[in-house]
């Protein structure tokens, strides 16, 4: 048994979640990464600390607060209405938010691993050249970071493609628009239907597989040109 036309739109919905998410991730992230690189700040473990939550706190919690602050009577919900805009609870948008919260150590932490790791030599001679702190973070800190930038974004997009708790609790299901790949792998699983999940699990695990092989064959790639 094929894909059915309830599991193409669940994974175009996925595929189009995890590139917005991943976008906003390295839109929102590298700028922070190159700050917590970079600052001297002695409180800025408390940041670091608040990032990687995600990983070790359940998803189901985080979607729950999400949902809470979100919602019509939560703050953001509330402050939303004042603008005559819409709860974002159960909306596409809802899921990009959840998602990026989610994903963000998964994005911010290699970017700021390859930051932490740049020659102080190569920033020095940019300076040196009279080059500005803004002109040295994209002429000389992002190129040089450019792999850890690209492991980064296909881990956030792998992350957020088999993402499965936070996107059920702010999102719900909702077909054709907030029901993902992993929602509707589970709902086939829940009526039985092992043909129907089957196919799309392995189209999950082909997908997964393949993005694996692109990070570790972009650090291969680095580590062979680095020698």
């Amino acid at each position: 048994m094929g894909l059915t036309e309830t599991d193409v739109l669940a994974l175009f919905t996925s595929l189009k979640l995890a590139g917005i998410s991943t976008l906003v991730l390295l839109f929102l992230g590298t700028p922070l990464a190159w700050w917590l690189a970079r600052t001297a700040w002695r409180g800025k473990f408390l940041l670091e600390a608040l990032i990687a939550l995600p990983l070790v706190l359940p998803p189901t919690v985080i979607g729950f607060y999400l949902l809470l602050a979100l919602g019509p009577a939560g703050p953001i919900g509330v402050l939303l209405s004042v603008f005559g805009i819409e709860s974002l609870a159960f909306t596409f948008t809802g899921l990009v938010i959840g998602s990026v919260f989610y994903s963000l150590p998964f994005v911010i932490q290699p970017i700021q691993n390859a930051f932490s790791a740049l020659d102080e030599r190569a920033l020095d001679a940019a300076a040196s050249l009279g080059a500005s702190p803004v002109d040295r973070f994209f002429s000389v800190a992002l190129p040089l970071a450019r792999t850890g930038i690209l492991s980064a974004a296909v881990l956030g997009f792998a992350h957020t493609l088999g993402e499965f708790g936070i996107v059920l609790m702010i999102g719900g299901n909702l077909a054709g628009e907030t029901q993902v790949a992993s929602i509707a792998l589970y709902e086939h699983v829940e009526s039985l239907n092992y043909a129907a999940a089957h196919s799309l699990a392995g189209v999950l695990l082909v997908c997964s597989f393949v993005l694996l092989l692109g990070v570790y064959g972009l650090n291969k790639r680095y580590r062979i040109g680095a020698l």
